[in-house]
């Protein structure tokens, strides 16, 4: 059993820092990756292609792999698994560094999100195992907001090095954070364990998973460049569909199924959830352009990139208790009907954005619109979808609404680009890609604004005697993972060049 650590004592100081520069090395990590990407691109004389594996690499290993990663530290012992989670994430980040070619890059990329994914669901199950109930919201709520101050910095640091050093470092920097989080994770975190925990882990349904979302996105990635009916596409297209059915099958079958699908019972569950697979879709694949657009047509700096979209984090580090708040009087309908669109008005009005650039005309409105609705839009969006679950599948349910958020971003990035004819080099010509990116964003808002509609298709607010519960305030977020004896994870936008909560 793991030792109970007080709020404020020494030992729960270390472990808060040792948690914090964990998931923050991730964050900060993907925030950052998205402004390097012309650089790199540059530097490699790469395809936009490959610049979408940069970012689909490493996002398709996290999430194909991320209920994996929760269940070994339940089995195995968190601390252990949050340890090698955060080495493992260190020697891929020095692989990215040394990369001398764009394939070497990728590949370190798709390491570092099997790291990801074994250190992200560990960092808030060690908060939770570790601190006595009455003060592991207060652990979270010190996570959260010392992660956010992460996410903050990141596109400003992260700019800084690119444009006066190399962007190379962006990777090797989080070797002496990681180096610290071992040596305090090794003296200071307590070592806790599910003794509930099932006595076989499901890696066939994680191998499934990982190999489904693999064959799909290496298909709608590359079909457009060498065409649908290509063996090279169409084999793994056809392959990655099977290892999808396939896991369903698995899962419905398996006496301990890595996603018990009977959380999918639930119409509210299943409704948040696509709402949020079609809203961080959208927005996963506007955001991955709006970066490449400012340096690329815009003429901004990697710096100048990085700090233009840092009022989308301040709104939602500003708002998001408050709206999770709201929905917990006025019921999650409302805002998830209405914020989405307010999020597609955002995405319009970067099509304003040209070779002029101004920032206070064309890119701050933008970010404003698209900040505040998503500040509408996220904290009742993911409280919905944990309430819906029964209490017993919490865990599951938080690690659901994170995997599909991430997942709705990795398609999006496969396919929205081709889709608007941004291919190959064509984000080395200025014209060509901001003719590209005015339709992407067009599409994307499209997409946003149905998931307002689904939204008031498929949600219902809770009877009146039993309000909404905010998922985004701390000390709410906390209860049902703490029942459910598993990680909460906040629901955060993994594609760079944001993220709304420390991963």
């Amino acid at each position: 059993m793991a030792e109970i650590l007080q709020y404020g004592s020494a030992r729960a100081r270390w472990v808060i820092a040792a948690t914090v520069l964990g998931s923050g090395m991730a964050a900060l990590d993907a925030t950052v990756v998205g402004i390097a990407l012309p650089t790199i691109g540059r530097d490699f004389t790469a395809g936009f292609g490959a610049l979408q594996w940069m970012v689909n690499g490493y996002t398709l290993a996290l999430a194909g792999l991320l209920l994996a990663g929760g269940a070994l530290g339940d089995r195995y012992g968190r601390r252990k698994v949050f340890m090698v989670g955060v080495a493992w994430f260190a020697i891929a980040s020095l692989l990215c560094g040394l990369a001398v070619n764009a394939p070497m890059l990728i590949a370190a990329r798709i390491l570092q999100g099997v790291g990801g994914a074994m250190l992200t669901p560990g960092s808030l199950a060690i908060l939770q195992a570790s601190f006595a109930p009455g003060d592991r919201s207060k652990a979270i709520g010190a996570w959260s907001g010392l992660g956010g101050v992460a996410v903050a910095v990141g596109p400003f640091l992260g700019g800084y090095l690119i444009s006066a050093v190399s962007w190379r470092l962006i990777f090797l920097i989080n070797l002496p954070l990681a180096l610290a989080v071992l040596l305090i994770a090794a003296r200071q975190v307590p070592e806790s364990r599910d003794p509930e925990a099932p006595a076989r882990l499901d890696l066939t349904g994680a191998l499934l998973a990982a190999a489904g979302l693999a064959g799909l996105t290496y298909a709608l990635t590359d079909g457009p460049a060498k065409g649908w009916a290509a063996p090279a596409v169409l084999l793994p297209l056809l392959a990655g569909v099977a290892a999808l059915v396939a896991f369903v099958l698995v899962e419905a079958r398996s006496g301990a199924p890595l996603l018990p699908l009977a959380v999918f019972r639930s119409r509210q569950f299943s409704g948040a959830n696509l709402v949020t697979f079609v809203v961080y879709g959208a927005l996963g694949g506007s955001v991955f352009l709006v970066p490449v657009h400012l340096q690329q047509v815009a003429g901004y700096s990697p710096i100048q990139a990085g700090t233009a979209l840092l009022p989308v984090t301040a709104l939602m580090l500003a708002f998001s208790a408050r709206s999770g708040a709201l929905a917990a009087r006025i019921g999650p309908r409302l805002q998830m009907s209405v914020g989405p669109f307010v999020v597609a008005a955002g995405m319009v009005l970067m099509t304003r954005i040209d070779a002029s650039g101004n920032y206070l005309t064309e890119v701050l409105p933008a970010m404003l619109v698209l900040g505040t609705g998503l500040a509408i839009t996220v904290a009742p969006l993911t409280s919905t979808a944990l309430a819906a679950a029964p209490m017993e599948h919490a865990g599951v349910a938080s690690a659901v609404n994170n995997a599909v958020a991430r997942s709705g971003g990795l398609i999006a990035v496969a396919v929205l680009p081709p889709l608007a004819g941004i291919t190959g080099a064509t984000y080395l010509h200025p014209a060509a890609f901001a003719h590209g990116f005015r339709i992407a964003v067009v599409v994307a808002a499209a997409v946003c604004a149905t998931g307002g509609l689904l939204a008031a298709a498929l949600i219902r607010n809770p009877p009146a005697a039993e309000p909404q519960r905010p998922a985004e305030t701390p000390a709410e977020a906390a209860t049902p993972a703490e029942a459910a004896g598993r990680p909460h994870l906040h629901c955060a936008l993994d594609g760079p060049p944001l993220q709304i909560d420390a991963q």
